[in-house]
């Protein structure tokens, strides 16, 4: 059975900054999630919270109500992503807690709870873990970019954004999850530390692996997944995007893992990287798509986050796109992403 596991976002639940329990929330294979602690919207369930659906993942307004409602809680995840990976003053009394009362730890954050002496103290003789996700690997565990890739045969595709926060790591799954449903041998690799939260077997954490290192993990991940799963196609989670000045990332999945095929994830109402004028205006949609050609790989479908957009702004884009690039534009939180599948049964 799946270790059953509490959500932390201490009032964040419903800011962009949680994304990594919004992702918990739509769903895991590596843990049950039992309830969130979030005194902002204690007393809703996190689905509704999050987009509307009902997903029977209760709120509680703190850790003692979570014992005293939810037992046995096995695991406390962090579920948010701060800039620059800080963990918040105000996560470290619930965090004390939870090790207090024999719950065990999962941050996802850069800041380490092991090199927190108080804490490995408190977690060695309360008998509980304290799991960084993305602590780095050894040197001596990492992979160097070696041209093997090129020797495989199966469609690799990439799922990138034209920011970061637009639903790349959301949209990848579920057009795993589709193709699954249609019988299709779909593995994805998971690139982020939501990723492997949700149950992801093969991948690596992009930011916290050393840059020369950055392609080789990646290209280790494919070979392995190639092998092992003998997939119909192997999808790639983007992180970041191509231009975003914080983090330029995508280049690497369309050159080092040869991933000839994109998804690109857009927000048509998104005007500025993260949402800061300072960080300058994302570009076209038209111009994204032509620099993703020059790398040598083809969008084959767009995918939008629609923030912002009511249900008939969201069909009348789609529609747009649809007519204008002559490629499938999906909805995914509104119609999911069937109408991907056709194209990607013509890439076998």
């Amino acid at each position: 059975m799946k270790p059953r596991a509490v959500i932390l976002t201490n009032g964040l639940l419903a800011h962009p900054d949680a994304k990594t329990a919004h992702g918990l929330i739509r769903g895991t294979e590596r843990f049950t999630i039992i309830g969130v602690i979030d005194h902002a919207h204690a007393g809703k369930d996190a689905g509704e919270v999050l987009d509307g659906i009902h997903r029977n993942i209760p709120v509680v307004a703190s850790l003692a109500e979570a014992i005293q409602t939810l037992l046995p809680v096995q695991y406390c995840i962090i579920g948010i992503a701060t800039v620059g990976g800080r963990l918040p003053e105000d996560f470290m009394p619930v965090i004390h807690a939870c090790i207090s009362n024999g719950i065990s730890m999962v941050n996802g954050l850069h800041e380490f709870l092991t090199e927190k002496p108080e804490l490995v103290s408190l977690a060695a003789a309360n008998k509980v873990e304290l799991i960084d996700i993305r602590k780095p690997k050894m040197k001596k565990d990492l992979h160097f970019w070696a041209g093997k890739i090129f020797k495989i045969n199966t469609p690799v595709i990439a799922v990138i954004g034209m920011d970061c926060a637009m639903g790349k790591r959301t949209t990848c799954r579920m057009i795993r999850q589709a193709c699954e449903a249609e019988g299709l041998n779909a593995q994805m690799i998971y690139t982020g530390q939501t990723g492997w939260l949700q149950g992801g077997k093969y991948g690596f954490v992009f930011d916290s692996t050393l840059n020369d290192f950055i392609s080789g993990e990646l290209e280790h991940a494919i070979l392995s997944c190639n092998e092992e799963t003998q997939p119909d196609l192997i999808l790639l989670e983007g992180q970041s995007a191509l231009r975003n000045p914080s983090g330029p990332c995508g280049s690497e999945l369309l050159v080092s893992g040869n991933a000839k095929h994109t998804i690109l994830v857009t927000a048509p109402k998104r005007k500025y990287f993260e949402e800061d004028p300072e960080w300058g205006e994302i570009p076209s949609l038209a111009s994204e798509i032509q620099l993703i050609g020059m790398y040598g790989s083809k969008v084959i479908a767009i995918a939008l986050n629609t923030e912002h957009c009511t249900t008939d702004e969201a069909l009348a884009y789609q529609a747009s796109f649809e007519a204008e690039y002559k490629i499938p534009v999906l909805l995914p939180l509104q119609q999911g992403v069937s109408k991907i599948l056709p194209v990607l049964k013509e890439l076998l």
